[in-house]
């Protein structure tokens, strides 16, 4: 059993004011209108959000009652992948983009519990998630788990920074999980996820979970959610989400619903959830 986990800062330090719960980034946090990380932390039990974040949140559960499944099986699904290509695969590093707040079992805790040497680096630019961040800044003794303060938009910049925690020339698992649809354009989507593929070597792997506009319950969420004031969220077909992978060998059973990714005994296939998933090598 791994000793118990200690505070190991890599790209932030104890010291910086960054990672305080500062007046600077009280200032940035608006709880005026909701906000996306708050939003899932909401619908998956969680405590960091706000009476806009629930507000939005009950009116959709009114439109689409099935939004809260999508984001506990989602999250499921994240415990799954890692154990996989932790645990059979042989990764042992992990680039996580869309970090959102922490809650139970965020990918360095399972990484870890199947192999505590396991290096993590978290991404995420958003000043709630910066001043959460202290949360996710642990490690096993063996392991590190870092934070970058870093912009999706700038792939190239993630992976420099990400390289001084990571072992870039050995295999990374990329993961961006309900993340993607923050992303306007498909094109663009997939642009920054190819950049980012390229920067890692033969035998890391893609990781992407996404809602998808499977039923017309999802759509109307989405259009409602859009309409809120929040930085709006897009989901797409599950072909779009088929094209993230190209180029790369997607692992068994392919990109189908979440709770039909390599289920586990405790997975309840039953449900059916508009949220599509995937794992792929690179060649």
């Amino acid at each position: 059993m791994a000793d118990a986990p200690q505070e190991v800062p890599v790209s932030v330090s104890d010291s910086d004011p960054r990672l305080d719960s500062s007046a600077e980034i009280r200032a940035r946090i608006d709880t005026s209108k909701p906000h996306s990380a708050r939003f899932w932390n909401y619908f998956v039990g969680g405590k960091d959000n706000y009476e806009k974040d629930r507000e939005l949140g009950d009116q959709i559960k009114e439109i689409f009652p099935g939004l809260v499944d999508v984001a506990r099986t989602s999250r499921h699904f994240l415990g799954r992948a890692v154990r996989h290509l932790a645990g059979e695969q042989g990764i042992r590093q992990f680039l996580d983009i869309g970090t959102g707040l922490p809650t139970a079992d965020n990918t360095h805790e399972v990484a870890q519990r199947v192999a505590p040497d396991s290096r993590i680096v978290y991404v995420d630019n958003d000043p709630l998630v910066l001043a959460h961040a202290r949360a996710l800044l642990t490690s096993t003794p063996e392991g590190v788990t870092s934070y970058i303060d870093a912009n999706m938009y700038e792939p190239e910049a993630i992976l420099a920074k990400a390289g001084e925690t990571l072992d870039l020339t050995r295999p990374v698992a990329l993961m961006i999980l309900n993340t993607l649809g923050h992303v306007s354009s498909y094109e663009q989507a997939k642009d920054l996820v190819d950049r980012l593929m390229v920067g890692l070597p033969s035998g890391s792997a893609l990781v992407i979970s996404d809602s998808t506009s499977t039923s017309e319950g999802m759509i109307a969420a989405s259009a409602a959610y859009n309409k809120s004031g929040a930085i709006p969220y897009y989901v797409r077909s599950v072909e779009d989400i088929t094209g993230f992978f190209d180029g790369l060998t997607l692992t068994d059973p392919g990109v189908t619903q979440v709770t039909h990714w390599r289920p586990e005994p405790t997975t309840d296939t039953s449900i059916a959830v508009d949220a599509y998933a995937g794992v792929a090598r690179k060649p």
